[in-house]
Order: structure tokens, then sequence, then C-alpha cells
């Protein structure tokens, strides 16, 4: 994990914010029949929206409709708690450490960008 955190921190994998929030996303139990349900739901909104391999974004439909689908008070209090984790983790990495803190102070796009990374996963398949 340090070493993908100190990758994190160059720049290497991108975006922090995306990266971190799967990071801490993985924290969230999500039974698998239910994951796979909203992927399909949302694969099914990314299709109708037009080329199924356009880059997605945070507002994107089918984001947000996987973000719903998913959504409980306790998974987003799993995530926060997480992230709080991944903030004392990188407290020596400046830009992860400001992403983190981005991401603390605002669960709610963390959690919108966990279920992007999750539908991205689905979608690389």
């Amino acid at each position: 994990m340090e070493d993908v955190l100190r990758r994190v921190d160059t720049g290497e994998l991108g975006d922090p914010l995306p990266v971190l929030a799967y990071l801490a996303g993985q924290a969230v139990e999500i039974d698998d029949d239910e994951l796979n349900g909203a992927r399909r739901r949302a694969l099914l909104l990314v299709a109708a929206g037009g080329d199924p391999h356009r880059e997605l974004g945070v507002d994107d439909r089918a984001v947000k409709a996987i973000a719903a689908d998913l959504y409980t008070e306790e998974r987003r209090e799993l995530l926060a708690r997480a992230i709080d984790v991944l903030v004392l983790q990188v407290r020596e990495l400046p830009t992860a450490r400001e992403a983190a803190l981005f991401l603390a102070a605002d669960v709610d796009l963390a959690w919108r960008l966990f279920s992007l990374a999750l539908l991205a996963e689905d979608l690389a398949e």
C-alpha cells in the first residue's frame, strides 16, 4: 500500500482523487450480487448515452445511478473512516495528503468517485 500511495503522490497514477477514493472504498463491503446488479443497470445507462467506451465522469448519469444504487449510510460511514485512515497514512506525502483531505471534506464526492471506479473496473473487463 505504501508503494501505491507514493505513486499517487508523484502523480504516476493520474488524478489522486479517484485513486484514493477507490483505495478507501476497499473497506466498504458490498455483496457481489448487489454490486453486479448495480453495475448492469449502470452499464445500460452508459450504452444508452452513446459510445460505451467514452470516458466517464463523476457527474455522468450512470455513475450517479450506481452511486445511488449502492448507497447506504453505513457504507458512506465506512468510506469516510477509511479516508480518515488514508489521511494519516499520507501525512508525509503532500499531494496525496491534500487529495485525501479534500475527500475527507466531501465524502459525497468520494462516494461518487468510488462508484465511478467500480463502474470503470467493470468496463475495463
